[in-house]
């Protein structure tokens, strides 16, 4: 996936100020920044969910960003997480992970639902798989959301924040989750404020500040030698 010199703005507020980014297959991208800076702007532009105002943006040589592209056939081939989860509450986590591939994708159901038990049993929610999201902790209703979005192995999956809303005992769990995708070589766009989890499982860190992509390097670059003051005040600041 590939964002090029792309361009955001919600009437006078211009958030995305010409990034440019390349995702590589099977590559692990942490991207920070202070809240405000345009992580979830730009991963719900990457996804498709918000329209640029500028620039391009590619899955493989398609140029996603065309107006006469199907942007659900694209959002297809993507797996996204968010802050809240998006749980369907009507559905059981059964429902919620079979959905898009039984009506996306076209998947039988029988087989639908044998690779979400495997998934869900992987991350220790198969004993949940017929109760509704309201029965499950938070950290249950994040594993949940992000066997959902991997159940039908897109391309790209793209994480916002995903820790953000649990209580501090629970973000452990998520976080392991989405250790053992990176090291299923899962190709990953995360925006997140665990920096010690960045600096131990990214492939590169992308550091993000008033829209614009001020470092982009290795963990033990962009963390033990920020070049930019900006990076340095940043990582100050959170790192303590």
């Amino acid at each position: 996936m590939r964002a090029d010199d792309v361009w955001k703005s919600f009437g006078d507020r211009t958030v995305l100020r010409g990034v440019s980014l390349t995702l590589h297959r099977h590559e692990v991208v942490a991207l920070i920044g202070a809240s405000g800076s345009g992580k979830s702007t730009l991963l719900r532009c990457l996804g498709l969910l918000e329209p640029i105002d500028d620039g391009q943006i590619f899955l493989g040589d398609l140029d996603i960003s065309d107006p006469r592209v199907d942007g659900n056939q694209v959002r297809a081939r993507l797996g996204a997480v968010f802050q809240s989860y998006n749980l369907f509450p009507h559905l059981t986590v059964l429902g919620n992970v079979t959905l898009a591939s039984r009506v996306v994708h076209g998947v039988p159901k029988k087989d639908a639902e044998a690779r979400a038990l495997h998934l869900l049993d992987r991350v220790g929610l198969a004993d949940f798989a017929a109760v509704h999201p309201d029965r499950l902790s938070g950290g249950q209703q994040q594993r949940a959301a992000i066997v959902r979005a991997i159940a039908n192995d897109p391309e790209v999956l793209l994480l916002d924040e995903i820790t953000s809303a649990l209580d501090p005992e629970l973000v452990g769990e998520v976080l392991e989750l989405v250790r053992s995708l990176a090291d299923d070589g899962a190709t990953i766009l995360m925006a997140t404020h665990e920096m010690a989890f960045a600096r131990d499982v990214a492939d590169r860190v992308v550091f993000l500040d008033d829209g614009v992509i001020v470092e982009d390097g290795p963990p033990t670059e962009v963390f033990g030698a920020p070049r930019h003051p900006r990076t340095k005040e940043f990582l100050a600041r959170v790192t303590g």
